[in-house]
């Protein structure tokens, strides 16, 4: 009975030795990712599964119990260096404009087009980065015929009131680390969202011609951490930090590697035939 015992408690303790490894392999160095939207068609497909690059740039603790919306504190080291211009990266979603934080756990992947001090502007759809124009993806998309002209505000645009669109838009200045902004009543509401996520909790109020920070009257901020401005290739289908706003550098999470399996994620799974029947063979395998 006792050797029974012992064999069933070593059986248990090789599982779970087996599910901490598979924890800390998918939380922290390499995991597949299911592209649910077509933000980066024609570049990245819907039904897409990727697998992504965890050490890309960080090397971090994991974030959330996997396959739920609940967080862990986390801790990031910046081993690998710093997204830059032009790459695609996996990072989680920061939350809409108005919100402290997304209350799911959602990874998006989008271009990066801006780093910490670039200037972003678009100017009749056409990208500015630091007044010159940024490379145009391979397989840009663009869905709609005409352009929204300067002067059409999309309520939607981030930051709120700017009276821009997602064919006209800034010109806006990516801050960074240790850089101290001026703080007034018509630009509160591109830093606003980065003052309440470095505190931690709501703490920018706007009274008459008085901005407070956590109840202090202020017209400066220092920002603590690094920002970056995301688009998506499918430009007029990408709901992206034109919307929502800056992702800070502790959202970043990785970059997409390669395509392990894509197939119409559209059909149902009760039309079996037909799903298995979408495999984009020739997407298998291909490099991101």
């Amino acid at each position: 009975m006792k050797k029974k015992t012992s064999k069933t408690k070593e059986t248990i303790k090789e599982y779970t030795s087996l599910i901490f490894f598979a924890f800390i392999l998918t939380s922290s160095i390499i995991q597949g990712s299911r592209i649910p939207t077509g933000s980066m068609m024609n570049t990245i497909l819907i039904g897409d599964q990727i697998m992504v690059n965890k050490l890309a740039y960080n090397l971090t603790t994991p974030r959330n119990i996997p396959y739920t919306d609940i967080r862990l504190p986390h801790y990031t080291f910046n081993l690998f260096g710093d997204p830059e211009r032009n790459d695609i990266v996996v990072f989680e979603f920061p939350g809409e404009q108005n919100e402290l934080y997304d209350t799911e756990f959602d990874s998006y992947v989008k271009r990066c087009v801006g780093e910490p001090g670039d200037k972003v502007e678009i100017i009749d759809r056409v990208l500015f980065v630091n007044d010159k124009e940024f490379p145009i993806p391979a397989k840009i998309r663009y869905a709609k015929m005409g352009t929204e002209k300067r002067g059409i505000s999309d309520q939607r645009i981030f930051p709120k009131n700017a009276g821009w669109n997602g064919d006209n838009y800034g010109p806006i200045i990516i801050p960074k680390k240790g850089e101290i902004v001026n703080l007034t009543t018509e630009n509160i509401e591109q830093y606003r969202k980065i003052i309440n996520l470095e505190y931690g909790k709501e703490v920018v109020t706007v009274s008459g011609n008085r901005i407070l920070v956590n109840g202090k009257e202020t017209d400066t901020y220092k920002v603590k951490k690094d920002q970056y401005f995301m688009i998506g290739d499918n430009r007029d289908n990408s709901w992206d930090s034109r919307y929502w706003g800056f992702v800070s550098r502790d959202n970043i999470v990785g970059q997409p590697l390669f395509v392990y399996f894509s197939w119409d994620s559209d059909i149902p799974f009760s039309q079996f035939g037909k799903l298995l029947g979408s495999i984009r063979w020739n997407r298998i395998g291909k490099i991101l």
